[in-house]
């Protein structure tokens, strides 16, 4: 059969997708790995272990339909940083998204004149996540190591360099290292001399549709995918609008897996200097503009196993909780949830913000611990929400993907909570749909990114009444914040 595979290589596991040729999902593999903290603040993996599942993706697709696919797009996770060789070895481990160790660096950079100019050149938020804060941060502390280091790159370039023995980069996922002009589409000079590099240390930058078929000899024996077109693609956030069909005016998308992000498909950057919205690139015509949260399944997580005493959680664990919330009214009592558990991004981007309850009371039980989790992780999506509005923006409508779209009461909360209607448009990986997606358009299979949607989607509605109730609640939310953050940066350094 005639199959597009869109592979999508995130932080917690590579997923891939395959699509048939009306654009319908036909097989899937994912193939899971883990992060490493060896410090507090530290997020490092081994990229070789995410090529490997990259590999085995690709081939138990190949393996299940019997046949190689006309082409492969390829989304993947931003703001990583991989140090390498003139052969492609790594001299250190991947440095994740999640990694914070930068922190100093970046909110020096962030305070400064020279950090809001680079940030409207480059459209990256001045935060620990982005390479030219890890850069910086290596320049102080590995000298070393940055003298030894032939190219600066990401886990997409390292894979593609794995493919094809090539350093190539996509304007997507250069856009989201600080270092690259998103309006002229080149390294950014400024942003090169603070970080002291050279653009020869980085990729050759090429368009989203870029492509290559030429494996490597060591590509070939491993991959059963030999003569298929791979088209280089684009972040996931950015193919993740694309694959859930948020890239017309009016419609925003929403992922909540880990973590989360709103993001809104613009003919220009938008720009919002005080809540760092981000501007990345999907194509030659496209910015996809937004912000991340830290905080969205993680916080769920973080609940069932160190408050509820879950050890190892399944999905009885997790289909328990949205019942018990499902029963409890909106707003949860009055209890308030700040979900900063591993810091915030956007829109405050404080990576020393932490968790809080406020409004606890004899009257709460666990339940309602539950339910203010889940509140909170959508009230700091309705704080980005009306960042990205504040830059002149009108939201009608947000189509969701990501894990948390398989709780029905979840969805209705965001739908509360930001008063605006949901669209749920597949079931599969936003990103990965959305890398077949562009992968098709950049091969020529179609002349057009494909419209999956026939009319069957499915629409969640807000609540009057609650959206009443949650409009009361978020402005405590954004008070809360306001009120505690010099407080938490207090605790953050006590010894």
């Amino acid at each position: 059969m005639n199959y597009t595979i869109g592979i999508d290589i995130g932080t917690g596991s590579t997923k891939a997708v395959a699509l048939d040729e009306q654009f319908k999902p036909v097989a899937s593999s994912q193939v899971f790995y883990v992060t490493d903290i060896p410090k507090t603040g530290y997020s490092e993996q081994n990229p070789d272990t995410v090529w490997q599942a990259f590999v085995k993706c690709i081939n138990e697709l190949t393996f299940k339909l019997g046949e190689a696919p006309q082409a492969i797009g390829l989304s993947s996770a931003m703001h990583s940083l991989i140090m390498v060789d003139g052969n492609g070895n790594a001299l250190y481990p991947m440095v994740t998204w999640a990694d914070n160790r930068s922190a100093e660096e970046a909110q020096k950079l962030k305070e400064s004149a020279l950090g809001i100019e680079i940030y409207k050149e480059t459209g990256t938020p001045i935060h620990p996540m982005s390479p030219l804060c890890k850069i910086l941060w290596f320049n102080k502390n590995e000298p070393k190591l940055i003298a030894e280091t032939f190219k600066f790159i990401s886990i997409k370039e390292y894979i593609w360099f794995e493919l094809f023995g090539e350093f190539k980069i996509d304007y997507s996922i250069a856009s989201s290292s600080g270092l690259f002009n998103i309006r002229e589409f080149v390294w950014d000079e400024e942003a090169l001399s603070l970080a002291g590099i050279s653009e020869t240390q980085l990729s050759e930058p090429v368009q989203t549709n870029y492509y290559n078929s030429e494996l490597t000899a060591s590509a070939k024996t491993l991959l059963k995918s030999s003569g298929c077109k791979f088209v280089i693609g684009a972040s996931d956030g950015c193919l993740a609008n694309l694959g859930s069909e948020a890239t017309s005016a009016g419609v925003a998308a929403i992922t909540i897996g880990t973590s989360g992000a709103l993001r809104l498909a613009s003919k220009q950057p938008v720009f919002n200097s005080s809540a760092m919205t981000f501007s990345y690139i999907l194509d030659a015509e496209t910015y996809i503009c937004g912000g991340p949260i830290n905080n969205g399944g993680i916080a769920l997580q973080w609940l069932l196993k160190n408050v509820f005493g879950k050890t190892a959680l399944n999905g009885d664990d997790y289909a328990t909780l949205f019942e018990s919330v499902a029963a409890k009214p909106a707003g949860s009592k009055n209890l308030i949830f700040l979900p900063y558990l591993a810091g915030e991004r956007a829109p405050v981007w404080d990576s020393e913000a932490c968790g809080t309850f406020f409004g606890l009371t004899l009257e709460h039980n666990q339940s309602h611990l539950a339910r203010a989790v889940i509140e909170g992780i959508c009230f700091a999506l309705n704080d980005v929400m009306k960042a990205v509005e504040a830059s002149g923006t009108t939201i009608k409508q947000i189509n969701v993907s990501g894990g948390f779209i398989h709780s029905k009461i979840w969805m209705q909360i965001l739908a509360d909570v930001t008063g605006k209607k949901l669209v749920l448009v597949s079931q599969e990986d936003a990103s990965a749909v959305g890398a077949a997606y562009l992968a098709a358009k950049a091969t020529g299979l179609v002349a057009e990114y494909p419209i999956s949607n026939k009319g069957d989607s499915e629409t969640i509605s807000p609540d009057e009444t609650n959206h009443l109730k949650y409009q009361r609640n978020f402005l405590i939310f954004k008070q809360l914040y306001a009120n505690l953050n010099l407080t938490m940066h207090q605790l953050h350094h006590l010894e």
